[in-house]
């Protein structure tokens, strides 16, 4: 028989367990292959009491974002702390960890799921997502011991996106691009976009 009623404290237990149940199952299997089935279950709660919680699994994913963003602060940290990489590889293995997420346990958004979930949110939760987001990586960047103001910040993301995007869309998502490209043309942006957080890391902001 499932348990009727639940305190404050309980529910707060249980909206983080589904949390970080979501985030490790979308680190594994990919955020388009988890389900609301999936989490609710291996935390051992009905569907309806999920929904009680997160009104759509889009909710439940952007909290599980918020949740894995200090891991990635975490890992930034780790590779500027191994000597035996350069500053410029640091900062490309960084980048090519987002284009690969499932492989490195992160959790990234492909094209067809920020339509989706951007869909869903509402305005307000939308400026908390980039607020969040421009929060994120200012702390990734001061970790790879580089400065920017917030214009700056929004042309990094912009440019850090595009990378990611345009890896994990290949071939589905964008058939007029040349799959068997795809790995040069990341390099190609990764590049780019590494020399200019280089002039950014040798120009402090006066």
């Amino acid at each position: 028989m499932p348990k009727v009623g639940y305190s404050e404290k309980e529910r707060v237990q249980i909206r983080e367990a589904l949390i970080a149940v979501g985030l490790d199952l979308m680190t594994k299997q990919g955020i388009q292959h988890t389900t609301v089935e999936q989490i609710y279950k291996k935390v051992g709660i009905s569907r309806t009491f999920f929904y009680s919680f997160f009104p759509n699994k889009e909710e439940l994913i952007v909290e599980a974002l918020y949740l894995q963003q200090p891991q990635l602060i975490e890992y930034a940290r780790k590779l500027m702390n191994d000597p035996a990489i350069s500053w410029r590889d640091k900062v490309k293995k960084f980048l090519h960890s987002l284009c690969h997420g499932e492989k490195y346990g992160i959790a990234v958004l492909t094209m067809e799921e920020q339509r989706l979930i951007f869909k869903r949110l509402s305005r307000d939760s939308y400026k908390v997502f980039r607020d969040k987001q421009l929060s994120l990586l200012h702390a990734i960047l001061n970790s790879f011991e580089i400065e920017a103001d917030t214009e700056q910040l929004k042309l990094v993301l912009n440019l850090t996106l595009l990378i990611v995007i345009t890896c994990r869309a290949l071939p589905e998502n964008l058939p007029l691009l040349v799959s068997e490209a795809s790995d040069g043309t990341a390099e190609f942006q990764m590049e780019a976009l590494v020399d200019y957080l280089e002039k950014l890391k040798c120009k402090p902001i006066l």
